[in-house]
């Protein structure tokens, strides 16, 4: 197989750009080993980008008949690489803070909504749906001015968001359209996409695309 050519999901069997999939190889111990960064040596084989193919692959023992090869396949290989993916996001977060490109607590991060700065929002797990709520109207109302479709995520607990981030209690940041801000969007959109995404946002954006075609309809 010549994966530069044939990037296939061995689950699906549907080609698909390399940020649509997890690629994966076979470590000198022959386990099967996560290559989130696409660069570790030997040959490799792909999933589609979401924890339930890369389940089935596991379940199904696809692996070895995409390596054609005796296999060892870590016992939770999908929470494996949620984990490194996990990792990766947190740490590109925290590079993004250190280039300025964060805006911490819900005033700011309101503020940044309606500015238009704001390229994306975090609320930490916890967040209560008051908190949410707020930043959402911000949001809504920034599409309906004709502003850009900020998303927001709910991937991180306020824990993991405070470490990443220098500070305590961090339930609410956005970050913030730069460069190093959107290195980030790159790793949260992977890990949104591998745990199912986020339909409640996409469900949000299309009511307000919908209430603007139904107020044009009207003129």
């Amino acid at each position: 197989m010549d994966e530069m050519n044939d990037r296939t999901c061995i689950v699906t069997r549907r080609q698909a750009e390399p940020d649509e999939l997890i690629r994966f190889v076979v470590g000198p111990d022959s386990a099967v080993v996560p290559d989130i960064k696409r660069n570790l040596p030997g040959r490799g084989c792909w999933v589609s980008a979401e924890r339930l193919h890369v389940d089935k692959a596991a379940a199904k023992n696809l692996f070895a008949r995409a390596f054609k090869a005796q296999v060892t396949v870590p016992a939770d290989l999908g929470g494996m690489v949620d984990g490194l993916l996990s990792r990766s996001a947190l740490g590109m977060l925290g590079l993004a803070r250190k280039a300025g490109a964060i805006a911490l607590g819900a005033t700011k991060v309101e503020s940044a909504v309606r500015s238009g700065l704001a390229l994306f929002v975090l609320h930490a797990t916890e967040a209560s749906d008051d908190g949410v709520r707020k930043i959402s109207q911000a949001r809504r109302a920034t599409v309906h001015l004709g502003g850009p479709a900020i998303l927001a995520y709910k991937l991180f607990s306020e824990a993991e968001l405070s470490l990443a981030l220098g500070g305590t209690n961090v339930i609410h940041a956005a970050v913030l359209a730069q460069d190093a801000g959107r290195a980030v969007q790159r790793r949260m959109v992977a890990l949104d996409r591998y745990r199912g995404g986020s339909p409640d946002d996409l469900a949000m954006l299309a009511a307000v695309a919908d209430e603007d075609d139904a107020a044009e309809d009207m003129e």
